[in-house]
C-alpha cells in the first residue's frame, strides 16, 4: 500500500481496488454457475454446511489481514445470498429441476 498525498489520490486508489473487488465478483459468479452444473438439487445448493465453511473460512482470513471478520463475513452473507438465488436461477434454466 502506498502513502497517498492527496484525498483526489486516496480516492483513486480507492476507485482502482473497487475496480478489482468488482472483476474478482464476475469471476466468482461465473464459478457458480458452473457449479450448478454439478449439482442435483435445489437443496445442494442453498447447502447450510458449504455457506458456514465459506463464512468462516472468510472471517478466519479477515482476522489474519487485521480487518473486522464480522464486516466481511457481513459482507459474504450478502453476496452468498445473492449467488445462491443466481445458481437457482442457472440450475433450473439449466433443466435439471
Amino acid at each position: 500500500m502506498k502513502e497517498c498525498a492527496s484525498l483526489e489520490e486516496v480516492r483513486k486508489e480507492i476507485d482502482k481496488i473497487d475496480e478489482e473487488i468488482v472483476k474478482l465478483i464476475a469471476q466468482r459468479s461465473r464459478y457458480v454457475k458452473q457449479a450448478a452444473k454439478f449439482k442435483v438439487s435445489v437443496e445442494e445448493i442453498k447447502s447450510d454446511e458449504r455457506i458456514e465453511d465459506v463464512l468462516n473460512h472468510v472471517r478466519h482470513l479477515a482476522a489474519t489481514l487485521g480487518i473486522s471478520p464480522n464486516l466481511v463475513a457481513d459482507i459474504f452473507k450478502i453476496l452468498i445470498d445473492k449467488m445462491v438465488e443466481m445458481e437457482i436461477e442457472e440450475f433450473k434454466e439449466g433443466g435439471a429441476y
